[in-house]
Formats: C-alpha cells, sequence, structure tokens
C-alpha cells in the first residue's frame, strides 16, 4: 500500500493548513510547521466559533473518518444555529466487550542489563515512513504480528484474556437497555457533564475544567486537562459514548509531536501537554477559524513539565480498548508511535541508580510547590500502570522486542524497589527507629542511610496496628512520611503492591477514617505541613495554607479511584459508604474542587464550583458500584511473572546483591 494512499484512507487527516512539514516524519516524530507563531505552535481548523456549552448528542457511533480537516467558514453577519437544549434520553451502544489482549514478554539477555531503551532501540524500531516532494518512497505495510521470537529462541504465544467478558458484557448491555433509573442527583450531574463538553471541528474532544458561570477570572479552567478528562472519559464509555474518548485521543496525539519551547529550550519528544484550549481567531472578510492550542508548561504557574499527562492518555488508550472492544485505534501506526515515543522518554538512561522515575516538584495532581520533587509515589504508580498498559497494546514485532524487553526489565525493578523500600507498617516503623546509620556495605540494612529522627512524632501514634502504607516519596537520607491517598490507590489498582500490602492499604483507610475521608471523601494527603514546615516547604504558598487544596485538603475526584481499588479489594462496603457520603453535600454545595479543613467540612477557599472532575468522579464511581464486573477492565492483577524477570540474576558480577526472594515471599503471604 503506497504512503498517498495510506493517508487518504487514514481516519486522521491533516488540516489544509497544516501541509509545510519541515525536518518531520509525519507521524509521531518532531517537527513543525511554517507558522506566523513559530514558539506556539497552533493546530487551524475553519469552522463555527467555539462554545463552551452546547448541546452534545450523546448516541455512541463510529468515529468519522475526516477527522481533522473540516474547512466550515461561517459570514460573522449570520448566527450561528447553537442549541442549548440537553437530550439526555439516547443511550450509547457497544459493538462487543473487549476479550482480547496482547501480552507478550521477550527475555533478556546477558549484556541487556540497562531498562532504558536509548542506546539499543535505533530510528529502525519506531513505526516510520518518508515522503519525499509527496512521492513515496519508501511504503510503510502495517502487519499485526501475532507472536514474536523470543531473543532467547523459541516463541511466545500471544495470550488471550476472556476473564469476565460475558459478565461486563451483560452489564453493559443493562445499562444500554435502561433498567437503572438514575436519580435527580445523577440527572443533574450528566447535565452538568454534557454541558462542559468542548467541540473542536464540530466533535466533541474533551471537557473544560471547571464550568462555573461566576468565575470571572477562569485562569486555566476553562482548558481541557488530560489528567481531567480521565473521568470524564470513563463517565462516557462506561454510558456507551465513546466517541469524544476516541476524538480526545487523536487529537492529543497530534499535539505530541509538536515543537516546545521555554526560553529557547525544547523538551525531549513524547511529552504530551499538561491541556489544550479551543480558541476561536478572526480571518479576514468576517470569518472564523477554530485553533487548537496546548500548553505543555509554557504557561503553567511554575513553568513545570507535565510528566503524569503521557502516563494517563496510555492508561485512558488501554480503557478506551477495554470498553469499546476498539482495538483498531490501539493498532494505528500514530497511536503505536506515540505510545513508544512516550515509553522512550520515561525510559531513557540517565544519573539515577533507582528505577523510579526521577522528576520536579509539581508535576503531576499536585502541581505546586508541596515537597514532592524526587521520586513521588504517585509518579510511580501511574507510570508502572501506564507500563503494564503499554504490554498489552504494543504489536509485538522485530521493531518492539527491544522497547518490550525495556518495559519487562522496569516493571519488575520497579515493582520490588517500591515494595521493599516504600512499604511502611508497625513493624518497618519499629524496624526504621532502630536503623544503624553511616553503613558502608553491599550488605547494609539501611540503604538509604536513613536517620531513625526523621520518623515524625505523628505517626507513631497515628499507625493502626492492622494496616500499613506506601510512603510519599524516597531518596537518600529522606523518607516522606506522608499519605499519599491517590499514588497508594493506584498501587493497588496496578497491583504495585503485593496482594497483602493492598490489603493493608485500605485497612488502613478504614482504621483512619476520619482523617482520610472525613466529611467528604478523599484526602489527597495526610497531614498537612503547617507553621514553619510549611513555610519551608510551600515556601509560604497561601493557596497551600495547612488543611487546603494540595496540603491536606479534599478532592471528590479521588472517589472513583478509591471506588475502583475498593472494587478490586472486595471492599465494596467501603466505597458505597463513601459514596454515600458525597452524595449528600457535593450537589448541595454547587461540585466544588475541593474542601478544607482537617476533616472536610467546608468549601475550598478557593475552589471553583461546578468542578468537572468532581461530576464525573461521582458518575464513574456510581456506575462502577451498579455493576463491579465493569471495574475489572480498568485494574491489574497481580503478574507472577515479573517476579521471575530480574537482571541481577543474569549477571556474574558479585557486586549485584538482589532480597527479591524476600519480596517474593511476601505475595504468598
Amino acid at each position: 500500500m503506497s504512503v498517498m494512499n495510506f493517508i487518504r484512507n487514514s481516519p486522521m487527516k491533516l488540516p489544509s493548513r497544516v501541509l509545510n512539514l519541515r525536518n518531520s516524519s509525519f507521524f509521531g516524530f518532531r517537527h513543525w510547521f511554517h507558522h506566523p507563531f513559530p514558539c506556539k505552535q497552533k493546530l487551524f481548523c475553519k469552522t463555527n466559533a467555539f462554545l463552551p456549552n452546547f448541546s452534545y448528542n450523546s448516541q455512541f457511533h463510529a468515529y468519522p473518518s475526516r477527522f481533522l480537516p473540516f474547512r466550515r467558514v461561517i459570514n460573522n453577519t449570520k448566527k450561528p444555529n447553537w442549541s442549548t437544549s440537553l437530550d439526555l434520553s439516547q443511550s450509547g451502544s457497544l459493538s462487543r466487550p473487549y476479550g482480547v489482549s496482547t501480552d507478550v514478554r521477550v527475555a533478556s539477555r546477558v549484556r541487556d542489563l540497562s531498562t532504558s531503551v536509548e542506546t539499543r532501540v535505533k530510528d529502525q524500531n519506531l513505526d516510520k515512513f518518508y515522503l519525499q516532494n509527496g512521492i513515496n518512497v519508501n511504503p510503510f505495510v502495517v502487519e499485526r504480528i501475532e507472536k514474536v521470537e523470543n531473543v532467547l529462541g523459541g516463541e511466545v504465544p500471544v495470550a488471550e484474556d476472556v476473564n469476565n467478558v460475558k459478565n461486563i458484557g451483560e452489564a453493559l448491555e443493562g445499562r444500554k437497555s435502561g433498567i437503572k433509573v438514575e436519580n435527580d442527583i445523577e440527572k443533574e450531574a450528566w447535565n452538568l457533564l454534557r454541558g462542559a463538553v468542548v467541540t473542536y471541528c464540530g466533535s466533541p474532544v474533551g471537557t473544560v475544567a471547571a464550568n462555573d458561570p461566576g468565575d470571572k477570572q477562569p485562569l486555566n479552567y476553562d482548558q481541557v486537562f488530560i489528567r481531567d478528562f480521565v473521568p470524564s472519559a470513563l463517565a462516557f464509555l462506561l454510558k456507551g459514548e465513546g466517541e469524544i474518548v476516541k476524538n480526545f485521543l487523536l487529537h492529543t496525539l497530534q499535539l505530541q509531536s509538536w515543537e516546545k519551547t521555554v526560553d529557547c529550550y525544547s523538551p525531549g519528544q513524547g511529552l504530551m501537554p499538561a491541556s489544550f484550549k479551543v480558541r476561536t481567531v478572526p480571518l479576514d472578510g468576517n470569518k472564523f477559524e477554530e485553533v487548537l492550542d496546548p500548553d505543555f508548561g509554557e504557561s503553567a504557574i511554575g513553568r513545570v513539565a507535565p510528566v503524569d499527562s503521557g502516563l494517563w492518555w496510555i492508561i485512558l488508550l488501554r480503557a478506551y480498548g477495554k470498553i469499546t472492544g476498539d482495538c483498531t485505534l490501539q493498532e494505528r501506526v500514530d497511536v503505536q508511535t506515540g505510545i513508544k515515543l512516550i515509553l522512550n522518554l520515561c525510559l531513557a538512561d540517565g544519573f539515577d541508580m533507582f528505577p523510579s522515575l526521577l522528576v520536579t516538584d509539581g508535576s503531576c495532581m499536585i502541581d505546586r510547590r508541596m515537597g514532592i520533587h524526587g521520586h513521588p509515589l504517585e509518579i510511580q504508580a501511574l507510570f508502572y500502570a501506564a507500563l503494564r498498559s503499554s504490554l498489552e497494546m504494543l504489536t509485538a514485532n522485530e521493531s518492539s522486542k527491544n522497547l518490550i524487553r525495556a518495559i519487562n526489565n522496569r516493571l519488575s525493578a520497579l515493582s520490588f524497589h517500591i515494595r521493599e523500600y516504600y512499604w511502611v507498617d508497625m513493624k518497618k516503623i519499629n524496624e526504621i527507629y532502630r536503623y544503624k546509620t553511616e553503613e558502608y556495605s553491599m550488605d547494609a540494612t539501611n540503604k538509604f542511610n536513613i536517620y531513625p529522627e526523621q520518623i515524625p512524632s505523628w505517626l507513631m501514634d497515628w499507625i493502626p496496628e492492622e494496616g500499613g502504607y506506601l510512603i510519599g516519596n524516597l531518596q537518600p537520607a529522606h523518607m516522606d512520611f506522608r499519605f499519599f491517598t491517590l499514588g497508594n490507590l493506584w498501587s493497588i489498582v496496578s497491583s504495585l503492591g503485593t496482594p497483602k500490602q493492598n490489603e493493608a492499604i485500605l485497612n488502613l483507610i478504614e482504621a483512619k477514617w476520619g482523617d482520610i475521608v472525613g466529611h467528604m471523601p478523599l484526602k489527597i494527603l495526610y497531614p498537612a505541613v503547617e507553621n514553619e514546615e510549611w513555610r519551608i516547604i510551600t515556601g509560604s504558598d497561601p493557596k497551600n495554607t495547612p488543611w487546603s487544596y494540595h496540603n491536606g485538603g479534599s478532592w471528590p475526584t479521588l472517589l472513583w479511584q478509591f471506588t475502583l481499588a475498593c472494587i478490586k479489594m472486595r471492599r465494596l462496603e467501603l466505597a458505597e459508604k463513601a459514596v454515600a457520603l458525597a452524595e449528600k453535600r457535593l450537589s448541595i454545595d454547587h461540585w466544588p474542587e475541593y474542601y478544607d479543613t482537617r476533616n472536610g467540612k467546608f468549601i475550598g477557599k478557593q475552589s471553583r464550583l461546578y468542578q468537572t472532575w468532581s461530576i464525573a468522579g461521582f458518575l464513574t464511581s456510581k456506575m462502577m458500584l451498579e455493576n463491579p464486573e465493569t471495574g475489572s477492565l480498568f485494574f491489574w492483577d497481580e503478574d507472577y511473572n515479573l517476579l521471575e524477570i530480574c537482571v541481577c540474576g543474569l549477571s556474574k558480577s558479585g557486586r549485584k546483591k538482589c532480597s527479591r526472594g524476600a519480596a517474593r515471599s511476601q505475595i504468598l503471604i
């Protein structure tokens, strides 16, 4: 198949204004467009003016064959036909439940001890084709490989995952048939969620972060954030409305490859934007055109790149395939390339000795200075989930075998590292309390030279007899003992923690319900930093005052992730209790972004109302509790094969000491 035929038949096409490519390879590789604003690349599509609130057709239907090149220029003298009514009567339909996943393991050679692919995966390992003066030079043929040759010999068959497919399909069909009757709060929530949908070129592409009519200074809350859209996407998918999610995934994929520049410096390939905004700009002759304007952190407060955006994108891509059964999206050349670019960025070799990702402060949901720089648990848990998602979605062939090997190696190393060194319970804290310091030995017990005086006084009385958690951060001579909710929940969902640890985390939340849940689920972290510690860690941030916002505030959007963790661990009663608490207040309080005070009694002092991910998180939690079988589509079970992959065992060097056997024994307890 020729390149030009491939482009002509592809569901995604570049708009007419984006034609002059320079130093590009078209799909997923760095390129820039001739444009009057070279430092702020924008994607153009002529269409009606942008309107945040609009009537969104809820009917699930096939993705339109022409994605980007709509050319609908309107005359300024004519009124657009905008409808403000919301049709909630239509229900979506799904073609089939997702039942097959590709899980390919490629064993490592002795010489491939690094988990990086940067030095081994050359250009031939990324799917590419070339254009020269519009003529096909090297045609690219997309071929689905059902099995891949093992590096050490033999073949690894493609595994089929058909667990719970029948029950999940029946659950989704039951919702589609209208058996469930929504209460008034759920109807209001759906009405608000649909009202937050953003269109681009006539198609829905996401939801704004907040749609507060009383907000005179929205800042960037009128943009579509990748992390914020995830609960909205899951709500739409569970409702049977997949078009908006597919549009979102493909549009953000196109934004990935643009040149990003901050003070004449460009970050690495593969970075996903934190958010994007649909802007309407005037043209000559009383006409308008729509513009996709991404933010990679160059406009954000603190100018921090969004490390978690690419991880969330991969996780959502897997969820889309699981719910809709549309595997063709994952198999597209541009999507496969996008996954590889994100992973290459994450797996690149650096100076760090740890398998965890090293990031700056404010690079995830906690996007302000809160002392999480280093190796925060939230990033590691999302990283682990994204790696496991990628293993299921990557096409197994000669070009991807090095990447698959690197993913397996990193998964094995990361799971061991987090389980062994981040975990604390009563027994572990007592062990740290008795640590010897300044040990110089391969057999050192206190490997990170943690001083016992670092154990905070509040922790001694707070940690329950039954239960434990993964600490927030680990670096040389530093352990952050704060409880970070999102990181611990995603450690459960992704099976980053052992089954015993996952159960203990929920036991701790139950035992400390008043502290972590209180009047509104759930605390983003516990406890808040106060007094001199607050001044040092936050820089006297007036928004992150004690028990507010990221400093111990209560965030309703965490509800859906808590529900998912409870479904996995079969603790539905905890999720139902938390959802009931939220349902009592969210609608009355106009769906705030977060709550303040130690127990979450008051609406946050700077909280936006009608926050979209608060609305979507509530709806997603309700739908998952109504049909818990659907939860199995989103979480991962323990992968025992990962415990057998250890690069230390492949080396004859005496300098490699590994206590993986001890970690493996925890699985069986």
